[in-house]
């Protein structure tokens, strides 16, 4: 009877994969290059406003770090017609959410309000495209909001700065090798025409996608775009021409130092191809079968077997150009960071050199499955899909494929991505280290 009960069960789950993701769309272009999709779905009372611009940090002066996260929080300010300060004001006034997130490769800003209420979005949007207000007193306010936030989330954070280094020193001619919220003197050092420019260069139809997703009729919706964003002028082409890396081909080892720890920390990281190559999605999983819960290999082994670590874990960062792989673990007791990375090592060689338990494979699949249709349960997570599918995959439907992907992927594939990538000789080892007395 159980099992009779696991195999309905497994049915069901597949049954509503399968259906869930089902996601029908409509896109097309603007005459000014704005890349527009449509998803209608009526099944409740909402819809999601949102834009994505093909701006990160990677599109930065080297010696203006920080410039796209700092937009995101400076196009918040106001615009022509949106009062200074009064963004959030409407927007919870008219029963909305609203936020903003920046990556190396993209910008994302959203609303979500009851779908009465769609034109208040598309219109607070198109100000923030064709009439957004730079000036002095906002990049003053701004610049001390992102400076909070630094002290906040990075450097009195212990292990804020773990990526950091790990970027700094796995990347030697890419613009990854830099932080997302970049150096505080780039930002202080800018001037009010620099903030002026970069918005102007990148902040442009052509190079962005909106998405209107949820209780929509689609011709009113077309009518209303075409109202409030055909009027906007097409920006300049934007020209990427980043440089390529070389292959590691030894052992790169480095050490950081950070005064917030006292348990120091051992890292592993491997650079690894895009977001777009099948191969990430086998990452996504090795990661999983070795650190995705407490039952995973490293944790069962080497946390509650051996005792030798208080953490250990290990994901997989894809991103637009390059991907990076990060191993790590927190030594307990007497055990040295040496001892700890050979034993994350033998886990690795163990994935490299056998196929993994059919009970284990048919796990990943499982929570693979699972991560990808909670990713798609909303209104605003179909929105956010659909903008980063056509932006960094060039490729909107993913929204519907992404899941054969992830049921191509074999156990011979995860044997072999990880003999490929995962190497001692194609890495950084980095000792993340306490600052000593002296040094703090």
């Amino acid at each position: 009877m159980k099992k009779q009960l696991i195999a309905l069960s497994a049915f069901a789950f597949g049954l509503f994969i399968t259906n869930a993701q089902e996601v029908k769309f409509e896109e097309y272009k603007l005459d000014n290059g704005l890349h527009v999709i449509l998803h209608k779905d009526n099944s409740a009372p909402v819809v999601t406003t949102s834009i994505m611009y093909h701006v990160g940090a990677k599109d930065e002066n080297p010696e203006r770090t920080g410039f796209a996260h700092f937009f995101e929080h400076l196009l918040f300010e106001g615009t022509e017609n949106i009062g200074r300060g009064e963004w959030m004001k409407i927007v919870a006034a008219n029963g909305g959410q609203v936020n903003a997130n920046t990556t190396d490769d993209r910008t994302y800003y959203y609303e979500t309000f009851p779908s009465n209420n769609l034109e208040l979005g598309l219109w607070m949007e198109s100000e923030r495209l064709l009439h957004p207000v730079i000036n002095q007193i906002g990049v003053d306010t701004q610049n001390e909001v992102v400076k909070e936030e630094k002290r906040l989330r990075v450097d009195n954070q212990p292990y804020g700065k773990f990526i950091e280094n790990v970027k700094l020193n796995i990347f030697k001619k890419h613009p990854y090798k830099g932080t997302t919220i970049g150096k505080m003197a780039h930002l202080d050092a800018a001037t009010l025409k620099e903030f002026q420019a970069f918005n102007k260069k990148f902040y442009v139809p052509n190079n962005a996608v909106l998405v209107v997703a949820g209780d929509i009729d689609i011709a009113t919706t077309k009518k209303m775009i075409k109202d409030y964003f055909g009027p906007i002028p097409t920006g300049e082409a934007i020209e990427r021409n980043f440089a390529k890396e070389d292959p590691i081909t030894t052992t790169i080892k480095a050490k950081a130092y950070d005064s917030n720890i006292q348990i120091p920390a051992i890292v592993a990281a491997y650079r690894t191809p895009a977001m777009t190559e099948r191969d990430a999605y086998v990452l996504d999983m090795i990661s999983t079968y070795l650190s995705g819960g407490k039952t995973s290999k490293l944790y069962k082994k080497i946390v509650d077997d051996k005792k030798m670590a208080l953490q250990v874990g290990a994901f997989n960062q894809s991103q637009e150009d390059y991907g990076t792989y990060i191993l790590y673990g927190l030594p307990q007791g007497d055990n040295s960071l040496d001892n700890l990375l050979a034993e994350i090592d033998e886990e690795i060689v163990k994935v490299q050199t056998e196929l993994i338990s059919e009970k284990d494979y048919q796990k990943l699949q499982n929570k693979a499955e699972n991560g990808f249709v909670n990713s798609n349960s909303s209104i605003a997570g179909v929105a956010n899909s659909l903008a980063r599918n056509y932006m960094l995959y060039d490729n909107t439907n993913l929204i519907n494929t992404q899941i054969d992907i992830i049921r191509s992927i074999t156990r011979e594939d995860i044997k072999r991505v990880a003999k490929t990538y995962l190497n001692p000789n194609q890495r950084l080892v980095l000792e993340y280290l306490p600052t000593p007395e002296d040094k703090q």
